[in-house]
């Protein structure tokens, strides 16, 4: 079964559907900065000027593949807090079950993980269309974060910010609003809980962890769970790893 064949079993059809899987499947050999309409349309089984109907050029099709990617990643994390709520889990079981869901979607498309959090491609502007993709994964972490707030589950931190917050409107309308004392810095620890699940991911998946840890499932929950300290929370320790 070819990249087609196999995109079209999922229920994906149509020009668009087939030019993407086709440059899907070139991402691990070529790297997003290798790609171009020619060799996808190789890939595809069409002539360039098909492809070209479709995505004028490649910034149009590398950007179709971050929203794809960012929205397959986000929906990953979502589903699994879904399932982790309807089970009656508290914030921090929640939070390992998100990280744990963007960990395995990240080793099962590294192309499209390296393509949204690997170095930048060259020449490639990223435009204001992907943001509201990219905003899922951060939105789930802020979810569990503020239910962990209102839940009375969280610790308050040892030190505060000092000085005033150091914040974007957007990232406290994702949030939705200043948290009150004592966790009037939340939201900035937040972000370095965010940073730290994105670092850990890039460590892992690009294999900076294999020749240091022997069971890197087994680090990842740690890490987790050390990086959740400094949010207040708690990650429950134990739960089947891969």
């Amino acid at each position: 079964m070819d990249v087609r064949d196999a995109y079209a079993a999922e229920g994906h059809t149509g020009p668009s559907a087939e030019i993407k899987a086709a440059a899907r499947g070139l991402l691990d050999s070529l790297g997003a900065g290798g790609l171009t309409l020619e060799a996808v349309a190789g890939a595809a089984g069409l002539g360039v000027a098909a492809v070209e109907a479709v995505f004028p050029d490649r910034d149009a099709l590398l950007t179709a593949l971050v929203i794809d990617a960012y929205n397959a990643s986000g929906a990953a994390m979502e589903d699994a807090d879904r399932a982790a709520r309807e089970a009656g889990a508290g914030a921090g079981a929640r939070l390992l079950a998100v990280t744990r869901a963007l960990r395995a979607w990240s080793f099962a498309h590294t192309g499209e993980f390296t393509l949204i959090y690997g170095s930048p491609v060259p020449g490639y502007h990223a435009p204001p269309e992907t943001v509201p993709p990219a905003s899922r994964t951060p939105g789930v972490l802020a979810g569990i974060v503020r239910a962990a707030l209102e839940a009375g589950e969280l610790t308050p931190p040892p030190r505060a910010l000092p000085g005033p917050p150091l914040l974007l409107p957007e990232a406290v309308e994702l949030f939705g609003g200043l948290p009150e004392a004592p966790f009037g810095d939340l939201i900035e620890r937040g972000i370095v809980l965010w940073s730290n699940l994105i670092g850990l991911l890039v460590f892992q998946v690009f294999s900076r962890t294999h020749d240091s840890v022997r069971d890197e499932s087994a680090f990842f929950d740690y890490a987790i769970a050390v990086a959740a300290e400094g949010i207040g929370l708690t990650v429950p320790a134990g739960g089947p790893t891969d």
